[in-house]
Order: structure tokens, then sequence, then C-alpha cells
């Protein structure tokens, strides 16, 4: 029985190896749980064909969007473990277990992590006749008149709300939440005025910013962005412990055999180690953070849990 089941593992063992060996032998799905043209959808296409390139196959994107990406990111779950479905999510793949009541798959369960792809910053955008100049400002007049101030978000649960969430968290702001179907409307309500301010990603606001539809407050993350290089980071110019970046990380099905992973890993940091696509990241707003599964899978469980904190402490939900 022993010498049968050694037998058994070598099998699979030389299975596997083979299979590895030969991957990929047909293209590639990459699913973005999101609808075309946001910042994931962007990410994805711009890594895309570096990424085929650098694994010698073909890759294609697959907009799968609803539910605040649960539905595009349980369609990877339920895939065959075999390398050729496989996804892209932000920081929502940490926020939405403590965010929704129900969630169709177990993220530490039922995922393993290719690695991480990038980060974005945010910006904190007002109108520009709300009476803040800066940080210290728009805190002094926030606090001077607590829910009276307004800002959009695209949604609950997106980035755009947890930033500005954690914002409030970290500030002792009290500033009402006015959620849209959407980033697009509610930067366009910010500009008009119709809500005071909103934590946009960089790259959806340099242009309004520069025409000064737009003022820029600060920037979310730790250090000063190189398309808004005039603006400060929130941290420093009044929000002191402030930091918030939105990640994109790659992912496979649980189960999906270590060397594909290996493969589809390697292949992943070369293409965002490559000149090119590294500049068209950076102009597009977002910083490669090339990493192995291991490094993903430890940021994806310490921001489960600091996300799920959050959450819970200011009784945030889906709905």
């Amino acid at each position: 029985m022993k010498i049968k089941l050694a037998l058994l593992a070598l099998a699979a063992a030389v299975s596997t190896f083979a299979q590895a060996e030969n991957y990929p032998a047909r293209p590639i799905r990459l699913i973005v749980p999101y609808a075309p043209a946001g910042s994931a959808d962007i990410v994805a296409r711009r890594i895309g064909d570096e990424w085929a390139k650098a694994l010698g196959g073909t890759l294609y994107v697959e907009n799968k969007a609803g539910a605040g990406g649960n539905i595009g990111v349980d369609a990877v779950a339920k895939a065959a473990p075999d390398g050729y479905t496989i996804g892209v999510q932000t920081v929502s793949l940490a926020i939405n277990p403590s965010l929704f009541a129900k969630m169709p798959y177990n993220t530490l369960k039922d995922l393993a992590p290719i690695g991480m792809i990038a980060t974005s910053q945010h910006v904190l955008v007002v109108n520009p006749a709300f009476p803040g100049k800066d940080t210290k400002e728009l805190l002094a007049a926030v606090k001077a008149k607590p829910g009276k101030y307004t800002y959009g978000s695209a949604g609950p649960g997106s980035t755009f709300h947890m930033s500005a969430e954690l914002f409030k968290d970290v500030t002792g702001a009290d500033i009402a939440h006015i959620p849209y179907k959407g980033g697009g409307p509610a930067l366009v309500d910010t500009m008009a005025g119709v809500v005071d301010m909103s934590f946009p990603v960089l790259s959806a606001v340099v242009p309004h910013v520069n025409g000064g539809k737009l003022r820029a407050i600060g920037v979310t993350g730790p250090k000063r962005s190189p398309l808004l290089p005039n603006v400060p980071t929130l941290q420093e110019s009044g929000a002191t412990g402030y930091s918030f970046e939105t990640w994109f990380i790659a992912f496979a099905p649980a189960g999906t055999p270590q060397p594909i992973l290996d493969k589809l890993n390697a292949a992943l940091n070369k293409a965002l180690n490559s000149p090119q696509l590294k500049d068209k990241l950076v102009k597009d707003g977002f910083d490669p953070i090339p990493s192995t599964p291991a490094q993903a899978q430890g940021r994806l469980s310490q921001e489960l849990v600091s996300w799920g904190k959050l959450i819970k402490d200011r009784g945030i939900t889906a709905d």
C-alpha cells in the first residue's frame, strides 16, 4: 500500500511538472470584476500584453462586474485551478469580506495570490468655492459645522468611500456621505458644487485640478505624486497619521499548482520591471510594486484585519 501511494504521489508530481512545463498551452482569461474604463480595467489592460509576452502565450481581459467586485472574483474562485482563469482586484479584496453580510467565496481559502501589481493614490478634492484651501483650513471648517459638509463617493465600499471614512476616523471630521452609482457622477457633482468634496483616484482628477475646476487639498498616500507635484500629502498638511493607497493584486483559484503560480508571478514581475510598462503605469497614476506570492498573501491577510476593524468600528455596510 505504501509503495502504491508513493507511486501515485510521484505520478501526480510528474503530471503537475509536465502541466507547468507546457503552460500556457492556450489563451489565459484575465477577469476584471468591474466595468471597462475603471482603474482595475486600466491596470489589467496595461499589463496584459507585457505579461502575456513574458509568459510566451496569449491573455485576454474579460469584464465581469457586479456586487462590488464579488461576482468577478467569485468566477475566478470557482474556475478550474489550472492557470487559465485568473483575476485582478483592488484593495476591495480585503474590504468586501467585512462589508458584505454574505460572501460567495472565502478570500483566504478560495484564492491563491499571484503577486501585487501596483498602488494608486486618491486625492481629496473640493469645489473651488469651498472655504478651506488646505487640510488644516478644511478640517477647521468641517469641525465648526459638524455634518454640514458632504462628500460624494462611487458607492458604499468603494475606494472613494473607504478612503474618506479612514480620513474621518483619523481626523474626527463629521462629513456626510453621499453615495453615487460610480466615480464619474460623484466627480461631476463635486465640480458642480452639489457635494463639497470627494476622494477620487489620482488619474481621474489631474486634468480637472490643472484646469481649475477642482481644488486639490492633498493626496492620500505617503508621498507626493509626480502628476501633482505641488499638492502635499494629507498627512504632511494636517491629517497626522492618515495614509491610504488602493492596490491591485493578481490572483488565481486556490489549488492552482505552485509551479504555475510561480511561472505567472515571474512573468508578471518581468512585465512590471519593463521600462516601457513602468512608464505607462506611472503616467496613468500607478506605482508598480512587484512582489512574491507570499508577500501578496501577507499584505492581503494584514489588510483583511485592519479594514475589518475600521468597518466594524464605524458600522459601515454595503447597503
